[in-house]
């Protein structure tokens, strides 16, 4: 329920924000177009992609002229096909084309989070593990693209500091090992998740005995992670990171980890190609 409501707060927020962003004081292009033309028009993509910022859009237009009205013919996670049109906006031409920008600008970014842990949960599909995302977002964009890695099929790793404890090198450094880190851990928050980060066997064997929830297999080459999840046995949820793209991906899926969690699905994505154009204009 907390996420939920972060969530819908974090979509009023940014459509304010985009829409600060693009439209400061005001558009002065629009004023060319004289107040009482109304108009249609219809986004449409370009590429072949996965749908995810409906809640934005709806929000920007709302701010901007509630007279705008949507029609979608597409919902979040639904997959596009290229020069498919999937929304039908109709209202003041002005609104129209203020709005424009900073309603792609969210669409393309998610749509593009989307469409790439699509693109990853498909090549791992039938072997059981789960696809995560990480910390590494967009700045400002951390519960958006989070929510676009859903939208694609994939599951979120903690949202961000407060929600699981993730022992890194630095971390067991600064506790003084392993076990300590995650015995204070333990007395901090009995009822939250500890996940240790290693990356080597004997920092495998020091989180499974100190009774780490899940262990983070740092950067494991292939074999490696096979002999990981023997020395395992079950007994801690086993993640995989590091080197992860399209071309090593299955290869880790099926060593038997339990999880492979990627950066590259909110850091790396690159938009997806919309297009908003007007099809008529009437005077009101």
């Amino acid at each position: 329920m907390h996420y939920q409501n972060a969530l819908a707060e974090e979509i009023r927020s940014s459509a304010a924000h985009l829409l600060a962003e693009d439209v400061g004081p005001g558009d002065i292009t629009a004023q060319l177009i004289p107040e009482n033309q109304w108009a249609t028009a219809k986004v449409m993509s370009r590429e072949a992609a996965v749908l995810c910022g409906v809640a934005w859009v709806d929000e920007i237009f709302r701010r901007l002229d509630s007279r705008v009205t949507r029609r979608w013919q597409a919902a979040d996670g639904d997959q596009l096909v290229p020069e498919q049109y999937f929304l039908e906006l109709e209202g003041p031409a002005r609104s129209l084309l203020t709005g424009e920008r900073a309603a792609l600008n969210v669409l393309q970014t998610l749509s593009a989070t989307a469409t790439a842990t699509h693109r990853y949960v498909d090549l791992i599909k039938g072997t059981g593990v789960r696809l995560l995302d990480t910390r590494k977002t967009l700045p400002g964009m951390r519960l958006a693209q989070k929510y676009a890695v859903t939208c694609g099929g994939g599951h979120n790793h903690r949202i961000g500091l407060w929600d699981a404890f993730l022992i890194k090198e630095n971390h067991i450094a600064a506790c003084g090992g392993i076990q300590a880190a995650v015995a204070q851990a333990r007395k901090l928050a009995s009822d939250i998740p500890v996940e240790v980060e290693v990356e080597t066997f004997e920092e495998l064997d020091q989180a499974l005995a100190a009774g780490a929830d899940i262990i983070m297999l740092d950067n494991f080459a292939l074999e490696d992670l096979h002999v990981a999840v023997e020395i395992n046995g079950g007994r801690a949820t086993l993640e995989a990171s590091g080197n992860v793209d399209a071309t090593t991906l299955k290869a880790i899926a099926e060593t038997g980890v339990d999880c492979i969690s990627s950066g590259a699905l909110t850091k790396d994505v690159k938009s997806i190609d919309l297009s908003m154009r007007i099809t008529q204009t009437f005077n009101v």
